[in-house]
């Protein structure tokens, strides 16, 4: 009973921030993300009825089951002859910098599990069960520009496929530290949705961002898609300052980041800017102007910061020989 899974990581241009049920993951606002190329996570599950546990070993290296084991049990539940697992993860991806790991992390591992226990779930319905994992999970099983709808409980509360973005769409990723944060996006949320008095009127307002940027979307107008992206990250980080005691993940290097970005703008080039609960600054743009933003970037930050994703694809599965392949693949990294 073998399940092995790729997923790409998202990033959100209409936030996810905050939860109306930390036990479900129910969001207090539905969001919108594209999803990335560049950055993915290959997990491989084996349900073995030799197993006496649980095991979990990522990049290598083996760790504590915490959170592995019961995000298994919710499929569990559902197998006719449930057995123990060994989770065996490949993070292509900065893990707890803000760059969206968990989203690849329990997609791949939700997809993996899917295929292992022979469950054989749509992918909508899988997408309530990555969302147990992690709520930005939901969106990286589909491709493209994807949805996640808050729905009204925990059964439908899932993701929406939008557009496949295939209309001149990347992103430019400025890694401007790749640490893991102080502050994890979940103390994060929580903290703000508790103290911060911006907090409702964050809710209300993202709403009407997502209904405009979709129609954005429809109508393939970069501008107003971008538009919409940088105000609505922005407001998400002004929550946070708005909390008490306010925190920010804002590094000096943004801020530098951030102006490179207006200035761009300023001469005529759309680019705009979102940012996840991290100090990366993600740069919406068209593929046909990313020569002439790197060769503005470059002047600011060293090639190695600079990382050009195009439109992830949606969580597919892997072969024994495609694992095998990513295993030298991490090697090779090291």
């Amino acid at each position: 009973m073998i399940g092995i899974a790729r997923a790409h990581t998202n990033i959100a241009l209409i936030k996810y921030w905050g939860k109306r049920d930390k036990k479900l993951f129910l969001p207090m606002n539905s969001s919108l993300s594209l999803t990335l190329d560049a950055f993915y996570t290959d997990t491989k599950v084996t349900f073995d009825q030799t197993l006496t546990k649980d095991t979990f070993f990522l990049n290598n290296k083996e760790e504590t089951t915490e959170k592995i084991t019961p995000f298994l049990d919710l499929f569990r539940e559902k197998m006719s002859s449930p057995r123990f697992a060994k989770v065996e993860s490949l993070n292509f991806v900065p893990t707890a910098a803000g760059l969206a790991s968990s989203a690849s992390a329990f997609a791949a591992l939700a997809g993996a599990i899917n295929q292992a226990s022979g469950l054989h779930l749509d992918t909508q319905t899988l997408s309530t069960f990555a969302r147990r994992g992690s709520g930005s999970a939901t969106r990286s099983l589909y491709g493209g520009f994807v949805e996640w709808n808050k729905g009204t409980d925990s059964h439908n509360s899932m993701a929406i496929p939008i557009d496949d973005a295939s209309w001149d769409i990347a992103m430019i990723i400025i890694v401007v530290n790749q640490a893991k944060k102080t502050i994890s996006s979940r103390d994060g949320m929580a903290l703000t949705v508790q103290t911060s008095p911006f907090y409702q009127a964050w809710v209300e307002s993202a709403e009407k961002d997502l209904q405009n940027i979709k129609q954005a979307i429809a109508n393939k107008d970069f501008i107003t898609l971008g538009e919409i992206t940088e105000f609505n990250g922005m407001k998400m980080h002004g929550t946070m300052l708005g909390s008490n005691p306010p925190f920010c993940y804002f590094e000096p290097e943004t801020i530098i980041a951030q102006q490179a970005i207006r200035q761009l703008r300023a001469e005529g080039i759309p680019a705009y800017m979102t940012m996840d609960a991290g100090p990366n600054v993600k740069v919406l743009c068209q593929t046909s102007t990313i020569p002439t933003i790197l060769s503005h970037l470059e002047t600011l930050f060293s090639k190695d910061k600079l990382i050009i994703s195009k439109v992830g694809k949606a969580m597919h599965y892997l072969t024994q020989d495609d694992w095998e392949q990513s295993l030298q693949s991490f090697e090779d990294t090291l």
